[in-house]
């Protein structure tokens, strides 16, 4: 097998790679022996089928499969070895390759097309110094935070009839479609909320499903459908109210504090909000950092040059996606896609330099953190056999043949998370102190 890489341009190449009889030719003898043992053709005993009519039948099927399996493998290795500074991926030559004679030919010629991104390097001490701001919330955000918490750890009750904000637990029916389901009010647009409030257990409520919803998200989390089917539902259903339930917000004693911050950690009003605006602050804290990366992301793109072969990402976008976007489609969100390849480009750069590696547990800690914020305030550490019950959520969801990339999605977060980490570390920052509503008109200027 002979590989040659023709360079166009600094950005662009063409990869030849030419088979010859002797890259194939045993290994596709020996394949159609195997198919001889197991053919069972009409007018021959199994494993007696004539090799001629053997290599009319499959001989050519059998010889595309080995050339396509050796061209993979060759051009992967022609890559790595040659440290081939490749973006998007080799695109085969498709008219060149429409050309073979596979009946009568011995010897194939396949082009690829590559792409090459320009040098670079990444020095985070040198990149121009951003802000990073220290947020102090203040009495309001303290006591509105207060209030919620009281909202969130509040006592169910189930009263006579549905107010605004209550969650109301009933039955649908609509023909033979019977389904339970639980619906919380402030799902209902406000428009339809009339229908539900004063509603008693036991009455029965009609309505147009498609038209009392505020969103499909509503819709499907009320019906238990998912929300690209939640369409099909449509017209008058009746509603069975079957309970009612409320949430009273919590006093300000003990069995609050407790479940707020866990048991005994606060004894009285005064080390309560103490330890909750401490809290409060790791939160902005939190935020703060995340504001942080995203202005070292803007400085690193802006001062980090890297060419990117246009005509052919350009071409190569309209090839994967198969026809469902026009030249002139990815036209419109091409800045972004080279935004998009560029810092890909930096995070692995900085990843190699300071040997970020993401471990198999810190992708399962991914998945289990993801699980209580989707929980959110319903689930307490104190409970009983709670993060066993985390745990196996999280590997459920891992593990899930029917999405197989929830394993590297989450993958890609941590290792995004862990370089942000290095890049908030690394970069040069300014601190600034600012109050709560400046942070917020900072974040949503972004």
């Amino acid at each position: 097998m002979n590989i040659s890489l023709n360079h166009s341009n600094d950005l662009e190449g063409r990869l030849t790679v030419v088979v010859s009889a002797a890259d194939y030719q045993e290994k596709v003898e020996t394949k159609l022996k195997d198919y001889r043992k197991k053919a069972s053709i009409k007018g021959f005993r199994p494993g007696m089928v004539p090799m001629p009519l053997i290599k009319k039948l499959a001989g050519q099927s059998i010889l595309v499969e080995e050339i396509n399996h050796l061209l993979g493998h060759a051009v992967s290795d022609y890559i790595k070895e040659n440290k081939l500074n490749l973006v998007g991926e080799p695109m085969p030559a498709v008219e060149e390759a429409d050309a073979i004679d596979w009946e009568k030919d011995t010897e194939f010629t396949f082009h690829y097309d590559l792409g090459f991104h320009g040098e670079f390097s990444v020095d985070l001490d040198k990149i121009k110094t951003v802000n990073s701001y220290e947020i102090k919330a203040d009495k309001k955000e303290i006591e509105e935070t207060i209030e919620n918490l009281k909202k969130q750890f509040g006592e169910q009750t189930h009263p006579e009839s549905v107010e605004d904000r209550d969650l109301v637990f009933g039955t649908f029916t609509q023909g033979e479609w019977v389904e339970k389901s639980a619906i919380p009010l402030h799902s209902i647009n406000d428009k339809s909320k009339k229908i539900f409030i004063g509603a008693k257990v036991g009455d029965t409520l009609k309505f147009a499903i498609d038209k009392v919803f505020n969103d499909a998200k509503s819709l499907a989390l009320a019906t238990g459908k998912k929300e690209e089917e939640v369409g099909d539902l449509t017209g008058e259903v009746s509603y069975v109210v079957e309970d009612i339930t409320r949430s009273v917000p919590a006093n300000l004693d003990q069995a609050f504090f407790d479940k707020v911050l866990g048991a005994g950690k606060a004894t009285d009003e005064a080390s309560f909000r103490e330890q909750l605006i401490e809290i409060v602050q790791d939160n902005y804290k939190r935020e703060a950092n995340y504001l942080l990366r995203i202005d070292a992301e803007k400085a690193l793109l802006d001062q980090v040059k890297i060419d990117l072969p246009e005509a052919f990402l350009r071409n190569w976008l309209v090839r994967i996606n198969e026809g469902k976007f026009t030249p002139e489609q990815i036209d419109q969100d091409f800045d972004n896609v080279k935004k998009d390849i560029r810092w890909n480009l930096i995070k692995n750069e900085i990843a190699e330099k300071f040997e970020v590696k993401v471990e198999y547990a810190e992708v399962v800690e991914k998945a289990k953190d993801m699980v209580r914020q989707q929980f959110g305030g319903y689930l307490s550490a104190d409970q009983p056999g709670i993060e066993e019950m985390i745990e196996k959520i999280a590997m459920g969801y891992l593990s899930d043949k029917s999405k197989s990339d929830n394993f590297m999605n989450l993958y890609n977060q941590a290792f995004a998370d862990k370089v942000s980490s290095v890049i908030v570390e690394k970069i040069p920052h300014k601190v600034s102190k600012i109050d709560v509503d400046k942070f917020k008109e900072i974040a949503a200027a972004l």
